[in-house]
């Protein structure tokens, strides 16, 4: 199934949603066709690329502090690339292991593969004589939309 961006009604990206999602958004009036395939019709609609809002909605909580940690959000800032030796990524390594008073935070965490993730142990990378290739950073709303 294909993502369908939505804009709010001051034409600013939201997010993306479903074919489906956007279908129902049409239905029940919430949003119309900003942009569409050409010659692709469900039903009486267009088949749409962008949705667009009708009514404008406060997005104030997406330029605070930013999206809160997630696994998968670390996965998507790092590309699903270790953070060591740049191999696909399958879990999640702490920088300050938790067991030291590590913490779930974006600025400690990266993403790892399992042998990177296995041979680091219970160290920081200095002690482990590992290279951290990527410095963590909180990302923004927009740069987790993109991925």
């Amino acid at each position: 199934m294909t993502a369908v961006l939505v804009l709010n009604a001051d034409l600013g990206p939201l997010h993306r949603v479903t074919l489906r999602h956007a279908i129902r958004m049409l239905l029940r009036e919430v949003a119309v066709v900003h942009e569409a395939e050409p010659d692709r019709l469900i039903g009486v609609y267009p088949l749409p690329r962008v949705v667009r809002l009708v009514s404008f909605v406060v997005t104030r909580w997406r330029f605070g502090a930013g999206p809160a940690w997630s696994r998968a959000g670390v996965h998507a800032r790092d590309g699903r690339r270790c953070g060591y030796c740049g191999r696909e990524a399958t879990t999640i390594d702490h920088i300050l292991p938790r067991s030291r008073g590590g913490r779930n935070t974006w600025k400690n965490t990266v993403a790892a593969c399992s042998a990177c993730n296995q041979r680091k142990g219970d160290r920081t990378p200095a002690e482990a004589g590992m290279v951290l290739r990527v410095k963590p950073s909180v990302p923004t709303w927009a740069a987790l939309a993109q991925r």
